[in-house]
């Protein structure tokens, strides 16, 4: 869908503000399926509109800040905080369910992938008419004794027809990765931004009130606890998009962050390794391997029924070498590569991802061994190792 224009964001999140409001104070007066299916109808209504979920948590986080003194979230005996995010989930799951088929919830995501499975369909069938015309040819070689440069240019043409292909599908994957650190540099600069200047003027507000204010300075107190949870979950979304530590830090504080909160989630034991010098790669190459073993480890989270992960980083002859392995079922690799199905899309996206950097990509999978996904890719011709 195409980026709406500001203005009218604007005034679709000022018209849809209202009546969000109003349904989650009756939600929070009296929960039930009643309200929650409200909460989704409004959800339909911001999904059609072409609001994301950005705007929407935006609308959300006014409501509450907008309801808090009657409701009093911060209280921890009070049930309204988990109710005020259960009315939000409910909102958000129209929005959820348009967005990206591997949780990167992102329409902007979801219409690249669509346009490239569109060209690749549109390509797929010019390969096999090119094939038809090849052997069309053949024979008339065998007839006439005349076609053998037709059938060289074919032949060229299908190689180039082919290289489209594959640079598509490395440009798509470049788009998507630069439209994820746009988003998640909008939403660190811009909502984050917002949100901590609404807390330092609460701040200053609660140190000029006088002591007889008691009351006031509580209120500006749950306030701000409030709008500092608002924060944190801003944050986890944005790391989610893409991990800022992974710009600032490097490729192994990156792992180590995304491996950890994975291992709470999923109950999982994941042991990492690491050569210091993966560093030393380009920022592409070093997300290329995050990217990998994100997409490996997600696989075994919700596919493998494993129970333990080593994830290992090591130099090999000029190269970096990374191997995810893991303790749980197998699956035929080359069977799911050639079926259309989720997993194929995401070992392909590995591939791509793998080899647009100059490296290559093998996925073994043995039964009562487990699977490991093994990336290699080659340090740059100028690239200083200490």
């Amino acid at each position: 869908m195409p980026s709406l224009d500001p203005a009218l964001r604007k005034r679709l999140c000022s018209s849809l503000a209202p009546r969000y409001r109003k349904a989650l104070h009756t939600h929070l007066k009296s929960p039930g399926a009643a309200s929650r299916r409200r909460a989704t109808a409004i959800g339909r209504s911001a999904q059609s509109s072409g609001l994301v979920t950005l705007d929407l948590a935006i609308i959300h986080e006014q409501a509450v800040v907008a309801l808090a003194a009657d409701f009093h979230f911060a209280s921890p005996r009070n049930s309204a905080l988990r109710q005020a995010s259960e009315f939000f989930t409910c909102a958000l799951i129209p929005l959820e369910r348009a967005q990206s088929v591997a949780r990167e919830a992102h329409d902007n995501l979801i219409l690249r992938n669509q346009i490239l499975s569109r060209h690749a369909k549109a390509l797929a069938l010019g390969n096999r008419r090119l094939e038809r015309e090849v052997v069309r040819r053949k024979a008339a070689v065998v007839l006439a004794h005349d076609s053998k440069e037709r059938y060289r240019v074919l032949f060229l043409e299908s190689q180039v027809m082919q290289k489209k292909l594959r640079n598509l599908t490395r440009q798509i994957i470049t788009a998507q990765e630069e439209e994820r650190r746009e988003i998640s540099r909008e939403l660190h600069d811009d909502v984050v931004q917002t949100l901590v200047g609404i807390n330092v003027e609460l701040s200053a507000l609660g140190k000029g009130a006088s002591v007889g204010l008691k009351a006031l300075k509580a209120k500006i107190a749950r306030t701000q606890r409030l709008v500092t949870n608002s924060v944190n979950a801003v944050h986890r979304f944005a790391r989610e998009l893409r991990p800022a530590v992974l710009d600032d830090l490097g490729l192994i504080p990156a792992l180590n962050a995304y491996t950890k909160s994975l291992s709470e989630r999923k109950k999982l034991k994941i042991h990492l390794s690491a050569f210091a010098g993966v560093e030393a790669l380009g920022s592409a190459k070093r997300t290329v391997l995050f990217r990998v073993a994100q997409e490996a480890l997600t696989n075994v989270a919700r596919h493998a029924q494993a129970t333990m992960v080593s994830m290992n980083i090591r130099e090999i002859k000029g190269s970096i070498r990374m191997e995810v392995t893991d303790n749980g079922k197998s699956f035929a690799v080359e069977k799911t590569l050639l079926t259309h199905s989720r997993n194929r899309l995401g070992l392909v996206g590995m591939r791509e991802r793998v080899e647009m950097v100059g490296g290559s990509l093998s996925i073994i999978s043995v039964k009562g061994k487990g699977t490991t996904v093994r990336a290699e890719i080659p340090f740059d011709a100028d690239t200083k190792k200490s």
